[in-house]
């Protein structure tokens, strides 16, 4: 229970929307229930829970391309759009940056950078070398700072 605002926090700079957010950390449960008997106690649960929620992103992001490749393909389907919500949507200059990165370097850095963990935590969680996440905070800080610099300032509403 003490991991669900850090899940909760992860999932939505991963997901982006709050809906699809409690939809991956409901999905993260579950899972972690189902598989309880597969951690080891003694063992970093933050990380292991880390990791079945990234897992569950991943999975469910190679599912929506599947899905759009096969919309794609029907011819006689008419063309998806996004909602018109979506669209009217006011975001914050820095979720925009947020999500400007890929969803990489998005992760490293959010796992890093807002959850704290050190370099080799963030390493095992996404599965790769402390090396490869300590480039991969290094680009995505970089990446953020340019998209930041690049960005006007918001105009305030009348």
């Amino acid at each position: 229970m003490a991991l669900l605002p850090d899940l909760r926090r992860f999932a939505r700079f991963l997901a982006g929307q709050h809906a699809d957010a409690d939809d991956l950390l409901q999905e993260t449960v579950v899972r972690a229930l189902a598989a309880l008997s597969q951690y080891e106690p003694g063992t970093d649960m933050r990380a292991w829970t880390f990791t079945i929620l990234r897992n569950a992103f991943y999975e469910q992001l190679r599912r929506r391309k599947t899905e759009a490749r096969a919309l794609a393909e029907s011819s006689d389907l008419e063309e998806a759009r996004p909602p018109a919500q979506v669209a009217q949507m006011d975001f914050t200059d820095l979720q925009r940056a947020l999500f400007a990165l890929s969803p990489l370097l998005r992760e490293a850095l959010i796992l890093v950078g807002a959850h704290g963990l050190s370099y080799e935590e963030a390493g095992r969680i996404c599965g790769v070398p402390e090396g490869t996440i300590k480039a991969r905070v290094s680009r995505a800080r970089h990446q953020l700072a340019q998209v930041i610099r690049d960005t006007p300032a918001a105009v305030a509403p009348q």
